[in-house]
């Protein structure tokens, strides 16, 4: 293993950038030189390749987003696309890949290997901590502190209006953000994309709540939610339940950025370190991942297809502490 690249795709997470400083230098202790390719897969099929050194990494640490931009790439879907992409890399004489992203890259990576052997390794860098393998996904803690922070001072002004807030975090097809952000401001409740919504038995929630004189509430709303978004899930609450000044508040892209939090960092610092030691022990197509406070790794396809659960007992638990 003489020459390692690698790159960031899809969604941006804070850590990301800590992941890039510790792929390069763990390359440079083994005395392996190291490229970057910017824009994700777009740029391999560019050939935007950057030699990347100690010095190309200092003071990345605190920063969030991705010094190597990141991209989605639609002719990497084509036989076409991949071709360039392998024929840039053989130009550049890569002997490696380490990928940070979430399922998407990991399933082009996967595919890209099956036709061209150049070995893949991935870290997983998405906020929605939704792959099998790994406890925590890079960037996750940080949208969650994010987000608290945001609800918090949210909280200070529905107090003071008796207010009724509606609050739509990041998660398409996951609730992990949701469900653990809603625990930690004490929302009222939580619907997440893994539970059936009954606006019914969410009214009757509320109407428990001001029964016992609660002034104001939150109420977290996770994108995906089959009773749909925020303003859709407060829309059908209001038409029942009035008794409260209703408002919304959608987070959106605020969760992704920010400095990453130092749990973040730290796991960052790990997985560049083991993405980089499995590629010299000639492993591939494996995810790196942090499973009960150890280093592990899962298969791609294993990572991509089990789908990762919610705990139901932190379900209950938003019911039990939101009496």
């Amino acid at each position: 293993m003489k020459k390692i690249a690698l790159f960031t795709s899809g969604g941006d997470a804070p850590g990301m950038n800590a992941c890039i400083r510790s792929v390069v230098r763990t390359c440079i202790y083994h005395k392996i030189e190291v490229v970057g390719i910017m824009r994700g897969y777009e740029g391999m099929i560019d050939g935007e390749f950057i030699s990347l050194n100690s010095k190309s990494v200092a003071n990345i640490i605190q920063r969030g987003g991705t010094m190597l931009k990141t991209a989605r790439s639609e002719r990497f879907h084509t036989s076409e696309g991949r071709k360039q992409a392998y024929n840039n890399l053989k130009a550049y004489n890569i002997d490696g890949i380490i990928a940070i992203g979430g399922d998407g890259t990991f399933t082009g990576a996967s595919i890209f290997n099956k036709e061209y052997d150049i070995p893949f390794i991935g870290i997983p860098g998405t906020i929605d901590n939704d792959l099998y393998g790994t406890d925590y996904t890079l960037g996750y803690d940080t949208a969650l502190n994010t987000v608290i922070e945001a609800v918090d001072k949210i909280r200070d002004t529905a107090s003071s209006h008796n207010r009724l807030f509606f609050i739509e975090v990041m998660g398409k097809d996951a609730g992990f953000i949701a469900l653990r952000s809603g625990i930690a401001v004490g929302a009222e409740a939580v619907l997440i994309p893994e539970t059936k919504t009954y606006i019914d038995t969410l009214i009757k929630k509320l109407q428990a709540g001001r029964r016992k004189s609660k002034t104001s509430g939150i109420v977290i709303v996770a994108e995906g939610d089959d009773a749909g978004g925020a303003y859709e899930v407060a829309k059908k609450v209001k038409e029942k339940f009035n008794h409260y000044d209703t408002r919304v508040s959608v987070l959106g892209h605020l969760q992704r950025g920010g400095s990453p939090s130092a749990k973040d960092r730290v796991l960052a610092s790990q997985l560049g370190h083991a993405a980089v030691l499995n590629l010299i022990d000639e492993k591939t197509n494996l995810m790196i991942g942090l499973v009960n406070n150890n280093i592990t790794s899962t298969p791609f396809d294993k990572a991509i297809k089990h789908n990762k659960s919610i705990k139901k007992e932190l379900l209950n638990l938003v019911d039990i502490l939101s009496i």
